[in-house]
This record gives C-alpha cells, structure tokens and sequence, in this order.
C-alpha cells in the first residue's frame, strides 16, 4: 500500500526515477481498486435503478490517470529512456508488448540522466 500511496504523493511529478516494485505494485492495486469501483457501481446501479456503474468507474479512472502516466514516466526514467518511449504502446501488436519489456526492465544501476539510483539505500544507523 506504501507504493500506491506513493505514487498518488508524486501525483504529478514527471521526474526522477521509480523502481520497477513500485511501478508493479501501484499497478497491482490500481487494478484492484478499479475492481472494486466496478462492484461498488454495479450494485449502487441495481439498487438505485441507474446508469452509476460507469459514472463511478470514470471518476476513479480520470483520478488515477496522471498519477498512472507518472509512474509509468519515471519507471521509464529509471531504465535510462525518455517519457516519450510510452508512445511505444500505441504501436499496433508489437508496441504494448515492447512496452511491457521496458516495464520488467532491471534499473540501470549507475545514476543517469534522470537522478540517483533508487535502488541504493544510503546507511542510517539506527537510534537506540
């Protein structure tokens, strides 16, 4: 859950780098929450008589989009690419399997261009 909300604190931060664990499980969760936003508006649609399933859906949807393509920037950050490779996905067939690859990429483990190695975690010692 960390990850998720991390990713929803950098709600528009286009820069620096993020691991691929934290891509995965803000995507992991993403899509258990737009379950759930499903669910919640098939039964608020039934009960009510409505059409709520696809209003309550959109909005979580339209909520999470900029935090989604954040992520999805800084994971491409993390490998060395630019933000722009996420245009690779709209490549009929081959591109969202290129892009998946990109995704499962090990971080580059040097710093680059884009900010540290988020991988290493400076020491702290421990207060007693």
């Amino acid at each position: 859950m960390k990850w998720y909300l991390k990713a929803l604190k950098q709600y528009a931060d286009f820069n620096g780098r993020a691991r691929r664990k934290e891509y995965f499980m803000f995507s992991l969760l993403n899509c258990v929450f737009m379950f759930i936003s499903v669910i919640i508006g098939v039964a608020l649609s039934k009960l009510f008589n409505t059409q709520l399933f696809l209003f309550i859906y959109l909005v979580y949807v339209l909520a999470v989009l900029v935090p989604s393509l954040a992520v999805s920037v800084r994971r491409l950050h993390d490998i060395g690419k630019s933000g722009w490779m996420l245009l690779v996905n709209f490549i009929p067939l081959v591109g969202p399997i290129w892009g998946f690859v990109l995704s499962i990429t090990d971080t580059e483990m040097r710093d680059n261009q884009y900010g540290l190695n988020p991988k290493y975690e400076p020491f702290e010692p421990q207060k007693e």
